[in-house]
């Protein structure tokens, strides 16, 4: 009998999991519910609760079941993001970023050597939360979360760039350039780091940098319509200026 119930309770497990994904949250609950009845301890069932809850904007709801996911399992970084991010809803920023610091802690304190698909996991979750400081106005600590999700990942490029948009909205444009030309030195056919710096370039008024970088896109993807509209404008101006 206890092999059943076991098995039914996997089986209740699937569907739900199956109805999150499809955001049906109506079915979902109560399919999580019962599991909880029947004494489940699997922090994946409090960590859907939690996001139902923040869904329906049951705020305090949602922290209890986020809070007992880390219970169960302090590593669970999709219920400490969770966590983070109603917390920093509530402007209670400080304490949303220490659930998160810690449970990536205990998950390295578990962790006997660097494992690179820990890390890229650790990566994005930084990620993520850099970008909801950033839709804050959180500029520093957006900075600080894309610094940190840039130094575990291999998608240097891609983090990069949103290193250099914080510095941007931050107005601190000469250390938004020092990373694009760091970016494209290294990355020299990255395209979208071409496009940009070429910005920032013809902005300064260094108008023949700014050709010579989207020239450079153009010989990668002729078929580039962003380079290809930024030198016309560039060509408009040099010859308005004749």
């Amino acid at each position: 009998m206890e092999n059943f119930d076991a098995d039914t309770q996997r089986e209740i497990l699937s569907t739900a999991r199956e109805l999150f994904k499809e955001n049906k949250y109506n079915q979902t609950e109560p399919l999580l519910n019962q599991l909880i009845l029947k004494g489940s301890k699997n922090p994946e069932i409090f960590q859907m609760l939690g996001t139902i809850y923040y869904d329906r904007g049951k705020f305090n709801k949602a922290i209890k079941a986020f809070r007992r996911a880390l219970e169960i399992e302090p590593t669970y970084t999709d219920a400490s993001v969770g966590l983070s991010i109603i917390l920093n809803d509530l402007g209670r920023y400080e304490e949303g970023r220490q659930v998160f610091e810690e449970a990536q802690a205990a998950l390295r304190k578990n962790s006997k050597e660097q494992d690179p698909f820990l890390n890229e996991k650790f990566s994005i979750k930084h990620d993520e939360l850099g970008d909801m400081y950033l839709q804050h106005g959180r500029l520093e600590d957006a900075l600080e979360q894309f610094y940190r999700a840039l130094a575990l990942s291999s998608r240097k490029p891609e983090l990069t760039m949103k290193v250099i948009n914080a510095y941007m909205k931050m107005e601190e444009d000469h250390k938004a350039l020092q990373e694009l030309e760091k970016l494209v030195k290294e990355y020299p056919g990255y395209i979208g780091a071409r496009l940009q710096l070429g910005r920032i370039y013809f902005e300064k008024g260094e108008i023949a940098s700014a050709v010579e970088q989207w020239e450079a896109v153009l010989l990668k993807d002729p078929e580039n319509t962003e380079a290809s509209r930024l030198l016309r404008q560039s060509q408009n101006l040099m010859e308005s200026h004749l």
